[in-house]
C-alpha cells in the first residue's frame, strides 16, 4: 500500500486548508517493479532476443485489420519480410556500445579538432513509426585518445537503429563519443527530414530539422563551438 499526501491550500491559508491522504493499491515492491520496467536498461534486457515469429503473426493480424488479405500473392510472405526488416531497423536496441566500438580507440598526441561529416542517418520516429533520415556531422577535440573513423559511423547507427526522436539521438551520439574517448569536447549536428511531417499531417514536402549537441570545450568556448559549426555547415 502506497500513501500519497496532498496539501490543499486556500487563499490566505485559512481554516479550509487541510491535508488529504490517499492510499493507492499496490505495495512498494510493485511500484519499484514498475519503475524498473520503465527504465531503459530493463527494456534493453527484455529485447535482447526478438521473437520474429511473433512479429510476423502480429503483422499478419495488422494486415487483416487494415482490410487487406494476407493470403493474396503479394502479401503472402510480407509478415516474415516485415519481421526481418524490424529486426534490422531496431538492432540498436539489442546491441551494446562496447561491442560496436570493438576496441578501436587509440592513444594519440593529437589535440586538434577532428571532424567526420555527412554520415548518413536512417531512423524511425517513435511517435508514428515512420522514417526520418539525413546526415550527421561529428567533431571532437581529443585529450589522449582518438577513435577509428568508421566507428563514428557505427555509433551513429547504434543509436539511430531504434525508435527515436532527433533531439535525443543527437545528444546520445555526443555523449557516447565524449564518454568513450574522454574527449576535451564534442559537437554533433544532425539535419534530417521526417516522413511523419512530409507524407502525413502538415505534409510539408521540403521541411527539415537541424539539431545540435555540444559538450565540454564546444559548449564552454564560443570560438571552438563556432569553428565546429562553421565547418559542419560547409558544403562540398
Amino acid at each position: 500500500m502506497i500513501l500519497l499526501v496532498y496539501i490543499v491550500l486556500t487563499p490566505g491559508g485559512g481554516p479550509e486548508s487541510r491535508i488529504r491522504l490517499y492510499r493507492r493499491p499496490g505495495g512498494v515492491g510493485q511500484d519499484t517493479q514498475e519503475r524498473r520496467h520503465r527504465s531503459p536498461r530493463r527494456l534493453r534486457a527484455r529485447r535482447l532476443n526478438m521473437d520474429k515469429d511473433k512479429i510476423a503473426r502480429l503483422t499478419r493480424e495488422l494486415l487483416t485489420e487494415l482490410g487487406e488479405d494476407p493470403e493474396r500473392e503479394g502479401l503472402r510472405l510480407t509478415p516474415e519480410r516485415a519481421a526481418s526488416c524490424w529486426e534490422f531497423l531496431t538492432s540498436g536496441c539489442r546491441g551494446d556500445l562496447e561491442t560496436v566500438i570493438n576496441g578501436a580507440v587509440f592513444e594519440s598526441e593529437a589535440n586538434n579538432m577532428i571532424i567526420c561529416r555527412d554520415i548518413e542517418i536512417y531512423s524511425l520516429c517513435e511517435h508514428h513509426l515512420l522514417p526520418f533520415f539525413g546526415s550527421c556531422t561529428i567533431g571532437y577535440v581529443a585529450r589522449h585518445h582518438v577513435i577509428g573513423v568508421s566507428k563514428l559511423a557505427r555509433i551513429v547507427d547504434h543509436f539511430s537503429r531504434r525508435l527515436q526522436i532527433q533531439e535525443r539521438l543527437t545528444a546520445q551520439i555526443a555523449e557516447a563519443v565524449k564518454d568513450t574517448l574522454d574527449a576535451v569536447g564534442v559537437g554533433v549536428v544532425i539535419e534530417a527530414r521526417h516522413m511523419c511531417m512530409i507524407m502525413r499531417g502538415v505534409e510539408k514536402q521540403h521541411s527539415s530539422m537541424t539539431t545540435s549537441s555540444v559538450l565540454g570545450c564546444f559548449q564552454s568556448d564560443p570560438a571552438t563551438r563556432n569553428e565546429f559549426l562553421n565547418l559542419a555547415r560547409q558544403r562540398r
